[in-house]
């Protein structure tokens, strides 16, 4: 039987990065979208399967978070974060539900896993809590780091006699991404100190080899020229943070097309000089850092870099879901017109999470869309108060937690 439902609204933004279209129509079939066009009265088939958003409403695509920490909550307080690192497998889970229930009143129906100690983010996929029943799409994949070098916070320090082709190969293909770190975090205590590459060139390509024959993506933490150089010239599919890089791996980045994910909003909450802070943070560095990110991301859209948006959330001050309205700020700060800066939040990070097929607001894919009680001009902000997300046409329930 065929099911068909139309939708008026003010304005459309379809993630395609061009301008709003206002007073339009779209015609949903068994759940896709069949057609999207201006609105007109004899348009409309049946005024029973007909629903009228306007005054006012704007629709855009579903956000993606490409770089999240499911299993960390966004405390500033080291004992909170480190005792959370010791809950129950099921406190975690609960925790991880949370999560995805305030990624998914936010807009954000797919994020990726950043990895964490334990690899619980991996679990949840396979065990999630019976609380977890949002819509959200999550891919996970181990994360790696050198022994005795920055990461084990994130995920497993490789052996001494054993490469990271290696340590990922005892994990099969029971992951979506192999994450690997190859720098060490930025300092924000000594403005642009960068640290040594962690693992060589060979070892980086051999990693990558590996995982494209089982079509797994390899994202790179990578900060400071030479570990950002190594997994360029590795042939990585992401490269996450990027800090101090520079010119040349930004053009390398655009010539190789490799998707950069900026995660400036993490640095703007290390900025933030009102209290609760972490100890052994210099706000007048980290805010020297965050100008010089935004100068990055200034270069990298005059030089045609791939992005793709994800907010680090859960390191400290760096909120599930909420987050990517201040990454969304960010990008506009640093000359992005909002038109792209939805193109890079929804459509690209779609494509490198591998959901390019039913994201995007056009003919023949699936009809998943926001609402929002807005005109377009007062957009990030209203992204905070959804009105309603749409599934497949059906409009979903946006109950509130309490917590995050």
């Amino acid at each position: 039987m065929t099911n068909i439902h139309q939708i008026r609204t003010d304005w459309l933004f379809d993630g395609t990065g061009g301008r709003a279209r206002s007073n339009m129509l779209l015609t949903i079939r068994n759940g896709m979208f069949e057609r999207i066009e201006e609105y007109r009265h004899e348009r409309v088939i049946n005024p029973s399967r007909f629903t009228d958003l306007s005054s006012p409403a704007t629709i855009l695509p579903p956000l993606v978070d490409c770089h999240v920490h499911l299993a960390w909550s966004a405390s500033t307080d080291q004992r909170v974060r480190k005792e959370q690192q010791k809950g129950t497998p099921d406190q975690i889970r609960r925790r991880i539900a949370q999560h995805i229930h305030h990624h998914f009143i936010h807009g954000i129906l797919a994020v990726r896993d950043g990895g964490d100690r334990a690899g619980h983010g991996m679990r949840h996929q396979n065990n999630p809590a019976p609380s977890c029943e949002e819509p959200v799409v999550v891919k996970s994949g181990p994360a790696f780091c050198r022994q005795g070098r920055y990461g084990k916070g994130i995920g497993q320090p490789v052996q001494e006699d054993e490469s990271p082709a290696r340590a990922f190969s005892r994990f099969g293909t029971r992951c979506d991404h192999v994450k690997v770190i190859n720098s060490g975090i930025n300092s924000l205590t000594s403005y642009g100190r960068e640290t040594q590459p962690q693992f060589t060139l060979a070892e980086l390509r051999a990693l990558v080899r590996h995982a494209h024959r089982i079509r797994k993506k390899v994202m790179v933490h990578a900060n400071g020229r030479e570990p950002v150089r190594l997994a360029l010239e590795a042939g990585c599919d992401s490269l996450e943070h990027g800090f101090f890089m520079g010119r040349d791996n930004l053009r390398r980045m655009a010539d190789l097309q490799t998707t950069w994910v900026p995660t400036v909003h993490a640095i703007r909450a290390m900025a933030d000089p009102t209290p609760p802070r972490l100890p052994g943070i210099d706000p007048e560095v980290a805010k020297r850092t965050l100008d010089h990110q935004l100068e990055q991301l200034a270069l990298a859209r005059e030089f045609g870099v791939r992005i793709a948006l994800g907010t680090d959330a859960g390191c400290p001050g760096v909120l599930h879901g909420e987050a990517m309205v201040g990454e969304i700020r960010l990008f506009l700060e640093a000359g992005f017109p909002l038109t792209t800066v939805l193109r890079l939040a929804s459509i690209h990070g779609a494509r490198l999470l591998g959901l390019d097929h039913d994201r995007g607001i056009e003919p023949g894919r699936p009809a998943h869309f926001l609402v929002v009680r807005a005109l377009p001009a007062l957009l990030p902000e209203r992204l905070t108060d959804l009105q309603a997300i749409y599934l497949e046409g059906r409009r979903r329930d946006l109950k509130i937690l309490s917590s995050h």
